[in-house]
């Protein structure tokens, strides 16, 4: 019996969609609450990371600030007062009491003050400034709202003088890298055995027709929709030209492939051998090979092989092939 080479998967051809990379864009809102004093950048422009988009007055910090100052001056007098009752304790004039009551006093003005650090910190105000001797420190409530990545201002929902904050649902920004982009589509479950993470596919849209852009499968979802029994899957595509847009309808065809070979011969053609699984190989000079293999499935009098056999290669199925390796094998080792 001769093993022959696996089918080839003809090319699957989907309905998709182009939309942004997954970790190429962001939607960017405002953490605090606030007038928008200065809104640097229009729709289309490019932004590096960390560049200014918005500069906000957010009254938040500025009162967080006063209670942080305050915090100090509490603290500092907090530390002065347990100092000097622990020198009188020491000196039999003020009492274990007395001691107590201040180190409890020192230890509340020492937890306000990590309170209110902690507040300016949650509020965006960098430690650095916070590290600084008080004087130095040049806190205000104004707040400037940076870009987390570089990419094209996409979308853009602010006008000076707008109140912003956390509240509201729809982003103030949107920045995306539009040199990389992606194309989702919904493959059904009996066309997912085609589809492999790096596989080779081709994106096509109606914008350009005949033309054909390069994409490579980049993840296969986990979760099977209950409602249309699809697999959303998604293919990573080079968009340096700028000629594909988000959300444009588009085609993706992923390329055929060989599938993953399985072979499947008789039951009668397995040799079993302290718990291993073997067959007999038959070369074109006559000589006999005998080559450990493993069993995928086992189905009546049809074993399925995942590993050991070759396109190509001839086993022997004939018992009596099989009995007379046998036999030379043992008559080698009795020699």
């Amino acid at each position: 019996m001769r093993i022959e080479a696996p089918p080839s998967l003809p090319a699957l051809t989907l309905s998709a969609r182009v939309t942004y990379a997954e970790d190429a864009y962001s939607r960017i809102s405002s953490p605090l609450q606030g007038p928008a004093l200065d809104v640097r950048v229009k729709l289309g422009q490019v932004v590096k990371s960390g560049d200014v988009l918005m500069v906000i007055d957010a009254a938040d910090i500025a009162t967080a600030y006063a209670a942080y100052v305050e915090e100090i001056s509490e603290l500092g007098l907090a530390e002065r007062n347990y100092e000097l009752t622990k020198d009188l304790f020491d000196a039999q004039a003020m009492s274990r009491k007395d001691l107590e009551h201040a180190e409890n006093d020192l230890n509340r003005e020492r937890a306000e003050f990590k309170q209110a650090k902690g507040r300016l910190l949650s509020l965006r105000v960098p430690a650095s400034e916070l590290s600084k001797p008080l004087a130095r420190q040049q806190i205000t409530s104004r707040f400037d709202l940076r870009s987390p990545l570089t990419g094209t201002v996409v979308e853009r929902n602010v006008t000076p003088g707008q109140i912003v904050g956390s509240a509201s649902d729809t982003p103030l920004f949107t920045v995306a890298n539009l040199d990389r982009l992606q194309v989702v589509a919904d493959v059904y479950e009996h066309d997912l055995s085609g589809i492999r993470v790096g596989a080779v596919a081709t994106t096509t849209v109606e914008a350009y027709p005949g033309m054909e852009f390069p994409a490579t499968i980049t993840v296969i979802g986990d979760v099977v929709d209950p409602a249309t029994h699809t697999i959303k899957i998604r293919a990573a595509v080079s968009n340096t030209d700028r000629r594909l847009k988000p959300d444009m309808f588009a085609r993706l065809t992923v390329a055929g492939h060989t599938m993953r070979p399985k072979f499947v011969i008789p039951k009668q053609a397995i040799l079993e051998r302290s718990g291993k699984q073997w067959v007999v190989i038959q070369h074109e000079e006559g000589r006999l090979e005998e080559r450990a293999i493993n069993i995928d499935s086992v189905i009546d009098n049809q074993v399925t092989i995942r590993e050991g056999l070759t396109t190509g290669e001839r086993i022997v199925t004939t018992p009596s092939a099989i009995d007379r390796l046998a036999a030379s094998e043992s008559s080698d080792n009795g020699a």
